[in-house]
């Protein structure tokens, strides 16, 4: 059997019905076992190292993932949640580095889920930039091994999810690079409710941050960061406005949640990433593909993840982006 036979089989949960366990000697299988137990041991002590291929501002654009062993990963499957779990550290995966518009985000229909940018009718997505705001007002991002499952309705907010893993606004000093993986102790949270879908927010700082030992919970926000949380409601009630589309609203009225509230929303999506993981088949279009998760049915070898990202297109310079990318836009909210 194929490398890439294999790889789409086990995409696809099937891994299993096909491969013949006696047939391992014979391939190395025992010292790839032993291979990805080590994996699962250091994993999260990890380091990650990123891999760009294509052109920055062009649809080939693509940011890969390795690991210490120098193995291509996914970030949305490989990178565990926890920096820390004792601590309650987590993991941030920076998709949109603070004051940029490119729309980037983690591709869950992409085998290993490398970051790319968001295209809409044909086009590179790039965010507004509505006035005082310009482009995205923290590091924006997601945390790894979450999901917000679109066929469960959301406790608290009474709307399904999104079909991503929770997003991540992380409000410390330095501007984080695109990629880059932050561990960030979480503050708080807020819900928006977009286009009829729970999109939760959560609120996060760099532990690497002066003021990280100062900020234990979301009544710290407006103590260090006064005026933060009312620009960043304010940010996503009108982002869409300039493309058409109406006001966004938030559950709760707006109101963000304490730390303790906002973990019991990162463990349940965690929960809800579990259980994708568990499936024969993927749910929701999510490529599970992934070189660590034990007793996951969607694991591939380490050879076939380096010959995923070998396909991808070599590296090159970045492509102009258009001038109207920095037109300010003059919203005024009904």
């Amino acid at each position: 059997m194929s490398l890439v036979t294999l790889h789409v089989l086990r995409c696809h949960g099937l891994a299993a019905r096909f491969i013949n366990p006696s047939r391992l000697v014979a391939t190395g299988g025992p010292v790839v076992f032993k291979r990805f137990v080590a994996v699962g041991k250091l994993r999260r002590n990890m380091s990650y190292a990123t891999v760009e291929r294509g052109a920055l501002n062009t649809t080939d654009y693509r940011i890969f993932y390795k690991n210490d062993l120098n193995v291509p990963i996914s970030p949305m499957h490989d990178i565990p949640l926890y920096a820390d779990e004792e601590k309650k550290i987590l993991n941030m995966i920076v998709e949109i580095p603070r004051w940029t518009n490119a729309k980037m985000e983690i591709c869950l229909k992409e085998t290993l889920n490398p970051i790319k940018q968001d295209v809409k009718k044909g086009k590179l997505r790039f965010v507004a930039n509505c006035f005082p705001h310009h482009g995205y007002i923290w590091n924006y991002g997601a945390l790894p091994q979450t999901w917000e499952n679109p066929e469960i309705l959301d406790e608290a907010t009474g709307c399904k999810g999104d079909n991503d893993p929770i997003d991540v606004l992380e409000i410390g000093y330095r501007v984080a690079k695109r990629g880059e993986i932050l561990k960030v102790k979480v503050l708080g949270t807020v819900a928006l409710i977009d286009e009829g879908e729970t999109d939760w927010k959560i609120i996060v700082i760099d532990v690497n941050d002066p003021l990280a030992d100062k900020m234990n919970d979301v009544n710290d926000i407006e103590k260090h960061f006064p005026g933060l949380l009312k620009a960043t409601l304010e940010w996503f009630k009108i982002y869409k406005i300039p493309d058409g589309k109406p006001e966004n609203h938030f559950a709760f009225n707006g109101e963000a949640k304490s730390r303790d509230f906002a973990m019991h929303v990162v463990e349940e999506v965690h929960k809800h990433w579990q259980n994708l993981m568990k499936q024969e088949d993927p749910a929701g279009g999510i490529i599970c593909c992934n070189v660590t998760v034990e007793d996951s049915s969607f694991k591939i070898s380490a050879e076939t993840a380096e010959e995923i990202l070998e396909k991808a297109p070599e590296p090159v310079e970045p492509q102009p982006v258009e001038p109207i990318v920095d037109k300010w836009h003059y919203v005024h909210l009904k």
